[in-house]
């Protein structure tokens, strides 16, 4: 049975439950420090999946010993990102191990590079030959000011567990947040519902309808849209995009594509807004689509096919910036609103190579910052697509950047992140590389004036 703790009742929680019922919101009250007033990152890289904060006196420097407000160990390992939402932090994780997919050695992003695919790891360090005897997946609250878990909600793993890369495991989908509730997905298909007291509403398990297997493993995390919450499968084994009503879990729409290799990706879905309603983009391995959200219907396509894309577009002033993934990737700028094959007519620009196999683009003040997994930057001019610079930093990157306050946040998968100075510069601007010496897959969030960071299994909050 799903089961959810909570730190005992105080008064700051009754305060909060008569403000719920007076219909005025959350109320998170610490006692420890004074509230952190925060932007909300509801989502896999915050507002409108942009990876941009308008936060200020975001932190430059830090360390293990220096520059955090506070750490927090998570019940378990994964690679999904942390959300957050007024004074609550929310991260998941699976504990036991599910199986690494057979194979011997499996690919690393920096294998054309032998010093930096040495440093890659798997999750935990570890690489489990056979599923734990008990797999549990596990959603929790952290309260942004003080890293005091609040509430963990943690239930069985059931049914067939797919087989995974040893980089993840299945608790890499981040979750989503509209203010009400938490859904978090998780790579054998099961979806819980959470209110953000951390009682669960609602629950469902797509892998007892088709199989829910995809090779290396889930990627894609959920989106939502108005009443919708949306999910993106694009597996060999079964492929189709799927909308259930968010507060029921019933489902609205679903759209059956085509399964096999060729279909495979890991993105995620954007809803944009397009001159004649909301679009909803897929970078999928037969092509990028777009989609009407409410109905399912096909808008417009554009591309050819590409092998197992993971970034996920970003949307700007009625532009999308999108790289295909795999190695050497492209990148590209396209309008939206078009409709059929939109490939030759709506395409603003695209640059052949140098983008990453996962990190998505970065949008910020005219500019896109384009980052590869073997730690290549490149800085382009939005309207061209013309490199400013590009410059080699090191690293292996899986996070995609974050951008606030002037500066722009590259997470290495080592441990180290690159502060670099945003705007339109002739060179790469390192303002400090800072290693907080632990592995990174996910990409950061922010709270407040707090860059929110999440290794395998430890939450950090950095700045003062």
């Amino acid at each position: 049975m799903p089961r959810t703790s909570r730190l005992p009742r105080n008064r700051g929680f009754e305060v909060a439950r008569v403000l719920r019922r007076w219909g005025l919101g959350l109320l998170t009250v610490c006692w420890l420090a004074p509230p952190v007033i925060a932007e909300n990152w509801p989502q896999w890289r915050g507002p409108a999946s942009s990876g941009v904060s308008s936060a200020e006196n975001l932190p430059t420097i830090w360390s293990r010993t220096e520059n955090l407000a506070w750490t927090a160990e998570l019940s378990g390992l994964g690679a999904s990102s942390p959300i957050v939402w007024g004074e609550l932090v929310f991260a998941t994780s699976q504990v036991g191990d599910a199986r690494v997919a057979p194979g011997g050695a499996h690919p690393q992003l920096a294998r054309d590079d032998a010093e930096l695919a040495a440093r890659e790891r798997a999750i935990g360090g570890r690489r489990p030959e056979a599923v734990a005897a008990e797999v549990f997946f596990v959603v929790e609250a952290f309260r942004l000011a003080t890293g005091e878990r609040v509430w963990q909600h943690r239930f069985a793993a059931t049914g067939e567990l797919p087989a995974v890369h040893e980089k993840h495991n299945l608790a890499t989908p981040t979750p989503v947040t509209d203010g009400e509730r938490v859904y978090a997905w998780f790579g054998n298909g099961q979806v819980v519902a959470l209110e953000l007291t951390g009682r669960e509403v609602w629950s469902r398990h797509l892998g007892e309808v088709a199989p829910f297997q995809n090779r290396w493993g889930h990627g894609s995390s959920p989106a939502l849209f108005e009443d919708l919450l949306i999910l993106q499968v694009d597996h060999d084994a079964a492929a189709y995009l799927l909308a259930l009503d968010k507060r029921t879990g019933a489902e609205r729409s679903k759209v059956e594509h085509e399964a096999g290799r060729e279909r495979i990706a890991h993105s995620t879905p954007l809803v944009v807004p397009g001159p004649s309603g909301p679009e909803m983009v897929l970078n999928s391995g037969t092509r990028i689509e777009a989609y009407d959200p409410r109905t399912g219907a096909l808008l417009w396509h554009a591309g050819q096919a590409r092998q197992t894309p993971v970034p996920t577009p970003v949307f700007h002033d009625g532009v999308l910036y999108l790289a295909r993934g795999y190695r050497n990737s492209d990148y590209q700028a396209l309008r939206v609103g078009g409709r059929g094959d939109v490939t030759e007519s709506h395409a603003l620009w695209r640059s052949a190579g140098g983008a990453s196999y996962v990190p998505s683009i970065l949008h910020h003040e005219g500019l896109v910052y384009v980052t590869n997994e073997i730690g290549v930057v490149t800085c382009a001019d939005a309207t061209t697509g013309q490199a400013l610079w590009r410059e080699r930093l090191g690293g292996v990157f899986f996070a995609s950047p974050v951008a606030g306050d002037g500066k722009v946040f590259l997470v290495s998968e080592t441990g180290e992140t690159w502060v670099l100075r945003a705007g339109r510069t002739a060179e790469a601007e390192v303002l400090a590389v800072n290693d907080l010496g632990e592995r990174m897959l996910a990409s950061p969030a922010v709270g407040g004036s707090r860059l929110i960071l999440r290794s395998d299994g430890r939450l950090f909050a950095v700045g003062e």
